[in-house]
């Protein structure tokens, strides 16, 4: 199967592409630098919506996977980063939608990341794909990110919007940023401790983006998250336990929003109790349900 990514050198994208590429799948690439054809790389501009629609269709792919997007956690958000995080996701889904679209081999599934932010901070409700948006920046960015991808189910693109929550691996993301000041047994509760994370492992969003790309009953938002979401101070004790390490320093919010500004009230403060309806409904089985096997594993 010809598989085109984006973001494939991102933590996600450069799991899936070495699983992909094991699997013996012809992967190409939409890159940002001078492309190489012979590489199976088209050139795009993904904030200043762009993308070169010829050496796309030289291409040839038969389902898209589109996960770029600027880090959102990788400085102080100020209005220049804020813009940079939603053109990056907005522009650059609209621009490859509307490519995509107007193919004349058109792919059979175009698998676009979106994010839990979509839903808000709503205390201990349950969150379904059925579920309304939220408030915020992040929901207002994931709302236009979905959006954006419309063009290519309007052509008759099987489309999915992947709502994906906090990614847990070693190599990057919230773990990553965690794992130092708990292993000198400086962790602690975040805030009050009752925001609910809803997590996943690393091999388990990969797992699903195989299960949407193999499986054409799921179609639109489905939340790519564990059935187990749990609250920070739950998910510090867990942490806490598998590390052999005390929790005995909590982060009060007001430190964490001098600290980090307005990431502080999104990224560690919001909360978001998201079930996966659509995926357990379609039969995916999650590799790691529970949050101590998943850093068990994980950690080693």
């Amino acid at each position: 199967m010809r598989i085109l990514i984006t973001g494939a050198g991102g933590m996600v994208g450069s799991a899936l592409r070495a699983r992909l590429g094991a699997q013996g799948q012809t992967i190409s690439r939409l890159v940002r630098h001078p492309a190489n054809a012979s590489r199976g790389e088209a050139y795009w501009n993904p904030e200043g919506g762009s993308i070169d629609k010829t050496g796309l269709a030289d291409l040839k792919p038969e389902v898209v996977v589109h996960l770029a997007g600027e880090n959102i956690a990788s400085g102080r958000w100020n209005e220049t980063r804020k813009r940079k995080i939603r053109d990056s996701r907005v522009n650059g889904t609209r621009a490859l939608a509307d490519a995509l679209a107007h193919l004349e081999t058109k792919p059979r599934a175009l698998i676009c990341a979106s994010a839990v932010g979509f839903y808000g901070s709503r205390g201990d409700e349950p969150l379904t794909e059925a579920s309304p948006p939220g408030e915020g920046f992040l929901a207002e960015v994931c709302q236009a990110w979905e959006e954006g991808s419309e063009l290519a189910a309007k052509a008759g693109i099987r489309t999915v919007n992947l709502r994906i929550g906090v990614i847990l691996s070693p190599e990057g993301g919230a773990l990553k940023k965690m794992l130092l000041p708990f292993k000198l047994g400086l962790g602690g509760v975040i805030g009050s401790g009752q925001q609910y994370w809803s997590w996943i492992s690393l091999d388990d969003v990969v797992n699903a983006i195989e299960f949407a790309i193999q499986n054409e009953t799921l179609r639109g938002p489905v939340n790519v998250a564990a059935p187990d979401p749990i609250t920070n101070k739950e998910f510090t004790k867990t942490l806490g336990r598998v590390l052999w390490r005390p929790t005995c320093f909590p982060l009060p919010a007001s430190t964490a929003r001098m600290l980090i500004g307005e990431m502080a009230d999104a990224l560690l403060l919001s909360s978001a109790r998201v079930v996966p309806a659509k995926l357990e409904k379609a039969g995916f089985k999650f590799q790691y349900s529970g949050l101590k096997e998943a850093l068990k594993h994980l950690l080693k």
